[in-house]
């Protein structure tokens, strides 16, 4: 059987499975094991572990818990809920102004955690209810929260740029570098947007009521004693990172500590809080896990039986122009993103793309921001959409999963600028890795 009809008997497998509801983990593994014993014979099969061996043996890939339980550390303590508060009331009369903290303390979160569950979920319980409770336009305030929650990959530390560091074999210290201004340029336009809309209806966006408008200054200022401790554990991490003083599992695992104790000082820490915080870590890394290691085995198998130079041939083939490459590239990520998740999108792509990226002189560290920024678009997006269904599960009574999915449009057309600015100006991720680095 030749090669490409193996390609296409593999993809209609995997779209049958997941359309059945199986687990793209167990899927992509299944389908390895079997291309690896029909191809290659019973004996074979230490080819599907040894991938798995290869890969788990990094020792940055440590920092992935270890972010995991920094960031659950300051979720259970109570961080989240504190921080909007001490923001919130510094909104006063401004129209969209609790909108604008929404995002704002999104952007925070993000420095903290790198996951957009916990923090659509956060969000969901804290600034929708408030937001709604003001009169904000549901559809608006949906669209702050989910858009605004799911900013936690597009600020450091990011999960995603973790396994696109190892996956892509760039320098993830460098991808957190140039994350960052495509990043706050995202959060800029969800501000601005909120602004106009309720410049231009102010009933879309009301302001704090008189009361909390009329809170005392030194009150105010009160409100920031309780979140200066966790919000300086984030920022001390990243200096750690970008400084050169710490390597990113180090700084990762003094970031899960200095979390720990930022809950200690806070007189939060439990036995039952650490308990919560361990078994949280070792569910969301073995969710994430089991995906690196069904679809690592099964591009494993495939790169062995020629799949790779064959689907990169085809890829090349599709034009002589690199930027219609590009943006074929592109469109495969932001379509798998309707049906399965960035960890599957990323191992399933990445060992096809980055050859022909590298043969047409594009950046590796440029692309893994073009990468984050459609997964971006891939989290708002229905069918799929995991921030509508995380907020879904948080969201206060009468907001259904149609009103959640009809909010994302405009954020959406946003995220889309967005990603339209990087690929057409690259420097705008560069030039930050460039000045702490140095290159050309």
């Amino acid at each position: 059987m030749d090669i490409g009809t193996i390609t296409l008997l593999i993809l209609a497998s995997m779209a049958t499975l997941l359309m059945l509801g199986v687990p793209l983990a167990f899927v992509s593994g299944a389908i390895a094991v079997v291309l690896t014993v029909s191809q290659f014979g019973l004996n074979s099969l230490f080819i599907v572990g040894s991938r798995t061996v290869d890969f788990i043996d990094s020792f940055a890939l440590i920092a992935v818990p270890m972010f995991v339980i920094m960031a659950s550390f300051l979720e259970k303590s109570g961080v989240a809920r504190e921080l909007y508060r001490a923001l919130h009331v510094w909104a006063g009369s401004l129209r969209g102004g609790i909108g604008v903290v929404t995002t704002f303390v999104a952007v925070i979160l993000g420095a903290t955690t790198g996951i957009i569950g916990g923090e659509i979920v956060l969000l969901g319980l804290i600034a929708l209810p408030q937001m709604l409770r003001l009169g904000y336009d549901k559809k608006l305030a949906i669209g702050i929260v989910t858009a605004g929650g799911s900013l936690g990959t597009m600020i450091p530390p990011s999960i995603i740029l973790i396994f696109y560091g190892l996956t892509a074999e760039v320098n993830i210290s460098q991808l957190f570098l140039a994350t960052l201004m495509p990043g706050l340029m995202l959060a800029s336009f969800y501000v601005i947007y909120v602004l106009a809309r309720c410049g231009f209806n102010p009933a879309m966006g009301p302001a704090l009521s008189l009361e909390e408008q009329a809170m005392p200054l030194r009150e105010k200022l009160t409100l920031f004693k309780g979140v200066a401790l966790p919000v300086a554990v984030a920022g001390g991490v990243l200096f750690s990172i970008y400084a050169g003083l710490a390597s990113i599992t180090e700084s990762a695992a003094l970031g899960a500590f200095g979390a720990g104790v930022a809950a200690w000082v806070r007189g939060t820490l439990t036995l039952t809080m650490i308990r919560e915080v361990l078994i949280q870590a070792m569910r969301t890394c073995g969710m994430v896990f089991w995906l690196v290691f069904g679809t690592n085995a099964l591009i494993g198998v495939y790169n062995l039986m020629g799949g790779i130079d064959f689907a990169s041939d085809m890829l090349s083939g599709v034009s002589d122009n690199p930027t219609v490459i590009l943006a074929v590239m592109v469109g495969v990520f932001i379509l798998l993103g309707f049906f399965i998740d960035w960890i599957g999108i990323l191992f399933l792509t990445m060992p096809i793309f980055l050859p022909v990226l590298n043969s047409l002189g594009y950046d590796p560290l440029w692309f893994g921001i073009v990468f984050n920024l459609s997964m971006q678009i891939a989290y708002l997006t229905p069918p799929f959409g995991p921030a509508c269904f995380y907020l879904k599960g948080a969201a206060p009574e009468g907001v259904t999963l149609q009103d959640i999915f009809a909010a994302q449009w405009p954020f959406i057309g946003l995220q889309i600028l967005a990603l339209m600015i990087v690929l057409a100006w690259p420097d705008l991720t560069l030039w930050l890795p460039r000045l702490v680095y140095g290159g050309g």
